[in-house]
């Protein structure tokens, strides 16, 4: 689920602009989605006699919790010059990232304080927050930061003829029209769709393996099943790959499905006797013709220890008893299409060590690799 937070930056160090620039850039891969960012003010130091600052706000739509998301952001002051000194007071720093509010979530940490508990007597956070969320209420002084920004004296802040870029221009998931996440069995495609259709708005559409009465008996008889299995997924692929595509969603911004029909060539390859394998590829090429294709295709790739371990932790009964060699043959197959398709926009992303499902971490790191497309 995606938390709109807001955060203040600041720089009174060197390239003041070009220091704000890139913490923008570092949070929108590390930490979120930058949906607004504030006009550039210049402002006189707030605590003590130094530089004068360059300030802006941003309103961030995150999937990490506020303690993972200040943990990312004390990584990015470092890596972009933040020296934090042990002597008390303010001082002039390369760049000053702090969360304003997250969501209306109120706390107290060793880390973290929510709301940041001076940022309603800051003209220079007050104002640039204004630009951007007027209306928002204050969850402890049940104010407007617009009612907020008024009853706070000027203090000198000036806006600047300088202004940010935003780093998700055309970096968004609704730039694709039809994204399609691929893997091999138990490698997380169903739930990295899921995940990201809740979250960037999008149409979903999931494989119906699940009504397959072919499945099951497929892993207990693998020859005498194995073609009425492919022939069975390919007839149910084309059909609701065609009817979802054609049937627009007016209030979702694009379409992401857990498979692409061209998995069932590449498992009736593994799957399937040569003669077979002939006929149905015939087939599947008359098919696949008149199947539109993702602008996107994504391949969630793990090692086969990692996906044997998933297989048995979801529990399915027909599926505990695949050999490692037929997942290892999965792969493979995969991987030989992406490398011999060259026109394919194709993204592979190594989940091996990652848990996108219990880590917004490791999540929020699949969607900014996405993003990069």
């Amino acid at each position: 689920m995606l938390h709109t937070t807001y955060i203040s930056i600041g720089s009174n160090v060197g390239d003041k602009r070009a220091h704000l620039q890139n913490a923008i850039q570092k949070l929108s891969v590390k930490v979120g989605h930058v949906v607004k960012i504030s006009p550039i003010y210049k402002t006189p130091s707030w605590g003590y006699d130094g530089n004068d600052f360059y300030n802006a706000c941003l309103c961030v739509k995150t999937v990490l919790s506020p303690a993972e998301m200040m943990a990312e952001i004390i990584e990015i002051e470092v890596s972009l010059g933040r020296i934090r000194s042990r002597k008390k007071g303010y001082q002039n720093r390369s760049i000053d990232i702090d969360i304003i509010f997250y969501e209306d979530i109120e706390m107290r940490s060793d880390l973290l304080v929510l709301p940041h508990p001076l940022a309603h007597e800051r003209k220079f956070v007050m104002q640039p927050l204004c630009d951007i969320a007027p209306s928002k209420i204050h969850p402890t002084y049940k104010k407007t930061v617009s009612q907020l920004n008024d009853g706070v004296p000027a203090q000198g802040i000036e806006v600047s003829e300088e202004t940010l870029e935003s780093p998700n221009t055309n970096k968004n998931f609704s730039r694709f029209n039809y994204i399609a996440i691929e893997g091999n069995i138990g490698a997380g495609k169903t739930s990295l769709a899921t995940k990201i259709a809740q979250d960037f708005n999008g149409k979903l559409i999931l494989e119906r393996f699940a009504d397959n009465p072919f499945l099951p008996k497929f892993y207990e008889d693998n020859s005498r099943y194995a073609f009425p299995l492919e022939m069975s997924f390919l007839a149910d692929r084309y059909q609701q790959i065609s009817d979802d595509l054609a049937q627009l969603d007016l209030f979702k911004d694009f379409i992401v499905s857990d498979y692409d029909v061209v998995k069932s060539l590449i498992f009736a390859k593994v799957t399937l006797q040569e003669e077979e394998y002939k006929l149905y590829r015939k087939l599947f090429d008359i098919m696949y013709k008149e199947i539109p294709k993702p602008d996107l295709y994504v391949y969630l790739y793990q090692n086969t220890e990692r996906l044997l371990r998933n297989i048995k932790k979801r529990g399915r009964d027909y599926e505990q008893k695949i050999p490692s060699e037929y997942l290892d043959k999965i792969n493979n197959g995969y991987l030989e299409f992406i490398r011999t398709h060259k026109d394919l926009n194709v993204k592979i992303i190594d989940v091996s060590d990652l848990d996108f499902v219990a880590n917004a971490n490791d999540y929020q790191k699949i969607v900014s690799e996405i993003n990069e497309m």
